[in-house]
């Protein structure tokens, strides 16, 4: 198996939800579980947790992971992931693999990440491979409402069949695998990339305080089966 580093992104400021990365997830701060399930994957030569924040910074190196302060230009709300990565790379100065994870991604487990290195390796040479879901409703029966109006974006699939219908992806946002070459030399993810698809039961953004509430409804159903 190929060099690879794992990277999770855990920025102190976080808005809709106070401290996010460090609140309570059933039962532990909800940044553990990405440290841990990184960790347990053995996929990695190091866990790296990046963040502006001395309290993440500080709990990452208890659960075994190394600390990485990021600069206050990389810590506000317009920062894109990427930037972060990079930073990440051009300090531990790396070419190896290169694996962003979110610190909201309780859902996970670790065979889950560990199959889709395998599947980065063997498919992603030279593009992102990262995590996707199936829309759990078809966006071919979206439509907008103008003036109390509806109008259907695309009136040619009126009449298919559900079933019938493309099955359409979007990201999951839980992890991206690539190069550190494809990190630094493609900005685009999704564009041209390769997919690993995740079930529904493992996906949750959260964002709102209801997104975890729900997140931790699935997390206690996860378990018990």
């Amino acid at each position: 198996m190929q060099d690879c580093i794992c990277v999770i992104p855990a920025r102190g400021g976080s808005k809709r939800i106070l401290r996010k990365n460090l609140k309570d997830f059933c039962g532990k701060p909800i940044l553990a579980y990405s440290v841990e399930n990184a960790l347990k994957s053995e996929i990695f030569s190091k866990v790296i947790v990046s963040s502006d924040d001395t309290e993440i910074l500080e709990y990452a190196k208890t659960l075994g992971a190394t600390p990485l302060k990021r600069p206050e230009s990389l810590s506000d709300d317009y920062t894109a992931t990427r930037e972060v990565i990079l930073h990440v790379i051009d300090s531990i100065n790396t070419e190896s693999w290169v694996c962003c994870l979110y610190a909201t991604a309780p859902l996970l487990d670790f065979n889950t990440l560990k199959n889709a290195f395998l599947l980065a390796q063997k498919n992603a040479q030279d593009c992102y491979c990262f995590s996707v879901v199936e829309y759990d409703y078809s966006p071919f029966r979206a439509f907008t409402i103008t003036e109390n109006k509806n109008k259907m974006l695309f009136k040619e699939y009126f009449a298919k069949r559900s079933q019938d219908l493309k099955k359409v992806y979007h990201d999951a946002g839980q992890f991206y695998f690539a190069r550190a070459e494809i990190w630094k030399e493609k900005e685009n993810i999704f564009e041209n990339s390769f997919s690993f698809i995740l079930p529904q039961s493992q996906v949750q953004d959260i964002d709102t305080l209801e997104d975890w509430n729900f997140a931790e409804l699935k997390y206690k159903i996860l378990k018990q089966n």
